[in-house]
């Protein structure tokens, strides 16, 4: 394989996330409230967040995989804005002094500097709300069915036993001896389950076969552990300056990850075995899953 080879699929993968992310921004901009009223701040800390730059990759990924089976459009794009704002909850949350305590989120302070704790806890609580808002109304989809669905699992995602789950077990963490399978629980949970829905999504707004949503909850599954792993490297081998967070915090805080078990070169063998079992899985969606497989190896080799 040559050069240009390699290089090809991952400028092409580098538009399409920069694509997707302007069609995100724009829905986003849409269906976030504008700042009015006497409680117009709260509005400006739920905009300050969600504008704060970053990959859109849960978004391109209900975007890519409701490609697969045709469904493009306002159905997808409101889709993707609703995982994006409740993404973003969590990380306003997860920045807080009494979780994460951390000051800076993509390169600049984190909502509770920018503005205050309660402000930021309000903040995060509304884009937590209006996720499922923008999933109940008929623009999303004209089944009660589909949405009521895509509800369900956003929420089975995001909640005590998907997302909140990990990051109470991350809480637990630093005075906890973690082995690999703890870690990789956390990580699925935390992180993970919000990658499965993304993925799902695409099957469930075409009311497609639950063969697909198995299928693409599986390859999610893979590549969330891929994204996490090739995170937890960065925090160990990259800088502030090009994550845009602070680094080094899991080892300071004592937190096991797949590189504090498996070392650095551990970590990546084991990120490459598992990317390539991610890829497998998308075998037969052929070329219209090529935006899906060109992100893992893009993951691998990531710096930010």
């Amino acid at each position: 394989m040559n050069s240009s080879d390699t290089v090809a699929p991952e400028n092409g993968l580098r538009e399409a996330l920069a694509d997707a992310a302007r069609r995100v921004e724009q829905t986003l901009d849409d269906v976030l409230p504008k700042p009015h009223g006497l409680h117009g701040r709260v509005h400006e800390a739920m905009r300050y967040a969600t504008f704060a730059g970053g990959k859109r990759l849960r978004p391109f990924l209900v975007l890519e995989s409701a490609k697969l089976f045709g469904v493009t459009g306002t159905v997808a794009l409101r889709t993707a804005a609703a995982i994006e704002v409740l993404h973003t909850y969590s990380l306003v949350h997860d920045d807080l002094p009494c979780m994460d305590d951390d000051d800076l989120r993509r390169g600049r302070p984190t909502a509770h500097k920018a503005f205050d704790e309660a402000t930021a806890v309000l903040a995060g609580d509304g884009l937590l709300t209006i996720a499922f808002e923008i999933l109940a109304r008929p623009e999303t989809h004209p089944s009660a069915e589909v949405r009521c669905l895509l509800a369900q699992r956003l929420a089975e995602a995001a909640g005590s036993n998907g997302m909140i789950g990990g990051q109470m077990i991350d809480m637990r963490a630093p005075d906890s001896a973690f082995g690999a399978g703890e870690v990789v629980l956390l990580q699925r949970l935390k992180t993970g389950q919000l990658f499965e829905f993304a993925c799902e999504a695409g099957p469930i707004l075409a009311q497609a076969g639950s063969e697909h949503q198995e299928r693409l909850r599986s390859y999610a599954r893979d590549m969330g552990l891929v994204f996490q792993i090739t995170d937890d490297l960065l925090d160990v081998t990259s800088t502030a300056e090009k994550t845009g967070k602070a680094v080094g915090k899991d080892e300071e805080a004592g937190k096991a990850t797949l590189v504090s078990i498996l070392g650095v070169e551990g970590a990546r063998s084991e990120a490459a075995t598992v990317a390539g079992r991610a890829i497998s899985a998308l075998a037969p969606y052929g070329s219209k899953a090529a935006a899906l497989k060109d992100l893992l190896p893009f993951m691998l080799t990531r710096d930010s």
